[in-house]
């Protein structure tokens, strides 16, 4: 199948489709069935006590699969979650930005699953695990 965007491309795709998260994710890599994606960590993204907020962590892994599964399936913005499971393991690093590190599991014609590890840049040990699950729209 192969990757269908260039990282460029796909930022570009999703600067268009969702205006509404503009600057607050970026692209840093992307590979077959895998993607890297950043959270530009801003005030909008912290809770009472300056750390970042769970639904911020939750956002994260789910644009890291949605980046995964487009740049493995090309241009469909209305690919959707249907499933999440995530574990907040421990405070995430102040005033650092996250990376998520998302790898496709499975890549079917109608579904895909796919595990993300979430850690504060520069630090070793991960601030969260998710699982989630795509549905991919049937081809018009």
């Amino acid at each position: 199948m192969g990757l269908q965007f260039t990282v460029k491309e796909l930022s570009d795709f999703l600067e268009t489709e969702f205006p509404q998260v503009g600057g607050q994710f970026t692209i840093e890599a992307l590979g077959e069935m895998m993607a890297t994606v950043r959270l530009n960590v801003g005030e909008q993204h912290l809770r009472p006590g300056g750390t970042v907020s769970g639904p911020s962590i939750f956002a994260l892994a789910d644009v890291a699969i949605y980046i995964a599964v487009l740049a493995m399936i090309g241009r469909e913005a209305l690919a959707v979650t249907t499933n999440c499971s995530i574990d907040f393991m421990r405070k995430p690093a102040a005033g650092v930005d996250l990376i998520a590190e998302c790898r496709l599991l499975k890549l079917g014609r109608v579904l895909a699953v796919g595990d993300v590890l979430i850690r504060s840049e520069g630090q070793e040990a991960p601030v969260a695990r998710a699982s989630l699950t795509y549905s991919i729209p049937p081809k018009r």
